[in-house]
């Protein structure tokens, strides 16, 4: 069971009279990755590879921090792991430089309930003939098919990009079905992991996924994106950093990439480790700390999501827009909604009187909203809710939106 009073102590932004609710458009950071960002900057904030005792020291705690890294998302080889600016920024090199391997009527298939960082970047390649299909969810259900993604692939079929849940509908979907699928048609899969991962363990050796990417600063880091990619792909593809530069995953980060933010990155897993009860803090025994964590964190949060959705059902002018049940299996805590009569912008700017951070809109997820058909209710209302918050935060919005709504 979580401490709530424990986990909220680690978040310094949570001392102040404000909930924050607007989760998955970026978290609070915990004060342990903020100590760490300090640490390097004042002890070791030097280049990389140079002979003298404080850059290898540098370099040192780099490498340690990326083998964790690693771990996180149990990756085989700490090669894979590549870090960068932002998810969409890590998303756009990856097509830029995996587009070179491919012909003129080469085929990637992308979903229309997708964050546009995983939409965009394909979509662009029609400029050099790349066919673009689009995979729509059951617009009865709001989840996608798989037959309906086994029909739309073919010999051409290169890439597959798909998100692990949806940062509107809140939905996960099945990636290891969805991978095992794709690569029967001998294509690769490239999924966007930024909403899921604040919720649930990574395990990319178990669902066989090709490239994976989440941003840390919506897991309770700094402003920072890592993608993870196998290896033999990562090596067979063209670079986009300086032409000599061949090494992975060196070709893939162009300049240098943030040394303090990526050395803070493991401080978040400690704390996961922490948070599931870990007395083993050994580099073999992080993974299993890790999964203890996130399984406090899937518990808690089903239990948050469940006192919100409980109230949505049974509000009679309320659409809930994704699974209206809590189930961890199916969902994580991003609830999104529309009314009736008020629009979005309206509920939302009403709530900031309370001083409580929801958002509305589209949240990148353009074409989903549109496909919908909620653009002219400005978007959805989305409550996007995690660990740190609280019963007593959630009866709180709930309060509020007895007299908003």
């Amino acid at each position: 069971m979580i401490d709530i009073d424990w986990v909220r102590q680690q978040f310094p932004a949570l001392q102040q009279n404000m909930v924050f609710m607007d989760n998955a458009g970026g978290s609070q950071t915990l004060k342990s990755v903020m100590n760490r960002i300090t640490q390097y900057l004042t002890e070791c904030d030097v280049q990389l590879g140079a002979s003298y005792a404080t850059s290898a020291d540098a370099g040192g705690r780099l490498h340690e921090a990326t083998e964790a890294l690693a771990e996180w998302f149990n990756a085989a080889h700490m090669e894979e792991i590549v870090v960068g600016g932002s998810t969409t920024q890590l998303l756009r090199n990856l097509s830029l430089c995996i587009s070179q391997q491919w012909q003129p009527g080469d085929e990637v298939i992308i979903t229309n309930s997708d964050h546009e960082a995983n939409m965009a970047c394909w979509r662009d390649l029609q400029k050099q003939g790349i066919v673009v299909k689009t995979w729509r969810i059951n617009p009865n259900t709001l989840q996608l098919d798989i037959d309906a993604l086994k029909a739309m692939m073919s010999e051409r079929t290169r890439l597959v990009a798909v998100t692990h849940a949806s940062n509107i509908l809140g939905t996960i979907n099945p990636i290891q079905e969805i991978a095992d699928t794709v690569h029967q048609h001998g294509a690769l899969i490239c999924v966007d992991g930024v909403a899921y991962v604040p919720h649930r363990p990574i395990d990319v050796r178990a669902w066989d996924v090709d490239f994976y990417t989440f941003s840390t600063y919506k897991t309770f880091g700094p402003h920072q994106a890592i993608m993870y990619g196998k290896l033999a792909v990562l090596e067979a593809m063209p670079g986009i950093n300086h032409g000599f530069i061949k090494t992975v995953p060196y070709k893939l980060q162009p300049g240098n990439f943030n040394f303090e933010l990526t050395y803070a990155l493991p401080a978040i897993m400690d704390y996961l480790m922490d948070l599931g009860g870990s007395t083993q803090p050994a580099v073999n025994k992080r993974r299993d700390g890790l999964l203890a964590g996130y399984a406090a964190i899937a518990h808690y949060e089903e239990k948050l999501a469940g006192q919100l959705l409980d109230y949505l059902n049974d509000h009679p002018k309320v659409r809930i827009i994704g699974c209206p049940q809590a189930d961890k299996q199916l969902r994580v805590s991003t609830i999104s909604f529309v009314h009736r009569s008020l629009s979005s912008q309206d509920i939302v700017t009403r709530m900031d009187t309370y001083n409580i951070g929801i958002r509305y809109g589209d949240f990148y997820a353009v074409e989903l909203i549109d496909d919908l058909g909620l653009r002219e209710k400005e978007g959805v209302v989305r409550v996007s809710l995690v660990h740190y918050n609280t019963p007593t935060e959630v009866e709180k919005l709930i309060q509020a939106f007895e007299a908003i709504l």
